[in-house]
């Protein structure tokens, strides 16, 4: 009687046992720490890439500028920070109303030691400027000035120009500047128009204090 159960196979032997390859590990290699010369040079690039990177946003972008006096109250008060944009007049034109900051003119001699002034643009090239009755008049219109406190009324200045009979004319070139607070401000009722190329670049945003922080 044949025996039809299959017989169990042998166990392999050492020689036919499979060879499994298992795939290499990545080793972890440790890099050696910089040493103390290296790492100074480096902190020294990172320093020094900073400041000219602050210098240059300094001289053609951005600059923040204190405000010393209360000729622009209250739209600035003593104390406030701006940030000047330096940027702005070499992409587009001045425009009436923009406040500016701008090199303090030489016939604006009042012994304070002030490089910087800053103002709001009254009148642009061509403009004739006439002061009546406590109102600025632009080419014979009355000039709408919402950011006056109610009630603010403008005098001519010490030289009694800008009447009907001798209206300032601004010139090629130049800008009438003055300050919100007509009754404290030494502007150009004083010492003239001001050349554009004097213009440092126009404030657009206050950044101290921060109670009053935004856009002006």
């Amino acid at each position: 009687m044949t025996n039809t159960d299959s017989p169990e196979p042998a166990p392999p032997s050492p020689d036919q046992t499979p060879n499994f390859e298992f795939p290499t590990q990545d080793v972890l290699v440790t890099e050696r720490r910089p040493s103390g010369a290296r790492s100074f040079i480096e902190w020294v690039v990172v320093i020094v890439g900073a400041v000219v990177l602050a210098l240059v946003i300094k001289t053609f972008l951005f600059q923040a500028f204190y405000i010393p006096s209360e000729s622009m109250v209250p739209t600035l008060e003593i104390g406030d920070r701006v940030l000047v944009n330096k940027l702005s007049y070499r992409l587009h034109d001045v425009h009436r109303g923009d406040i500016v900051v701008f090199e303090r003119p030489p016939l604006d001699q009042t012994g304070e030691d002030i490089e910087d002034l800053i103002k709001r643009v009254i009148g642009l090239p061509g403009d004739r400027i006439v002061i009546r009755d406590g109102h600025v008049y632009i080419n014979g219109q009355l000039l709408s000035e919402p950011y006056l406190p109610s009630g603010t009324k403008t005098e001519n200045g010490p030289t009694d120009k800008c009447t009907e009979d001798k209206p300032c004319v601004v010139p090629e070139g130049s800008l009438w500047v003055m300050g919100d607070n007509r009754g404290s401000s030494r502007d150009s009722r004083w010492f003239g128009p001001i050349p554009e190329r004097d213009v440092v670049g126009r404030a657009f945003f206050r950044i101290w204090p921060l109670s009053r922080f935004g856009s002006l």
